[in-house]
């Protein structure tokens, strides 16, 4: 009884990992990092609902980069603050926010050198954002363009 059960766990890990390499074999390299398609899933650091990044937007003292990025239904966008001070990520219009719940359910402040992920956009659309701490700053602004 004792080997048939070491010899099922070890065909279901078997599959299992299977599987996974056959995953971290598909989607990767090549892309741009505003294409819909590749990433890895990443659940939000403040436990907001998961999705496959389609995105990343870097934040420095020049600005986000790219301004525009596109995903589709059910992923999120990663935003990467490399700047030496801190940016509150919010949807348009300033002040009131609202516009673009997965942004504001999912980013907040993003201290120098802090990584957020957004919820998972689940409606097609456009959000546009802005850092909220500097509001009038248009090399901190943009668009997520949902398909």
């Amino acid at each position: 009884m004792m080997q048939q059960r070491s010899a099922r766990s070890l065909a279901i890990l078997t599959t299992v990992l299977g599987i996974l390499a056959g995953a971290s074999a598909c989607g990767g390299g090549g892309g741009s990092p505003t294409s819909p398609g590749g990433g890895v899933t990443v659940i939000s650091r403040d436990g907001g609902t998961g999705g496959t990044s389609g995105a990343t937007v870097t934040i420095t003292s020049d600005g986000v980069s790219p301004a525009a990025v596109t995903v589709a239904v059910g992923q999120t966008v990663t935003f990467i603050n490399n700047d030496s001070r801190s940016h509150e990520i919010a949807s348009n219009p300033h002040p009131q926010h609202g516009s673009c719940p997965s942004i504001e359910a999912g980013l907040a402040t993003l201290a120098a050198g802090q990584t957020r992920t957004t919820h998972a956009f689940a409606n097609a659309g456009t959000c546009g954002y802005h850092d909220h701490l500097n509001d009038s700053n248009r090399a901190l602004q943009g668009t997520i363009t949902v398909q």
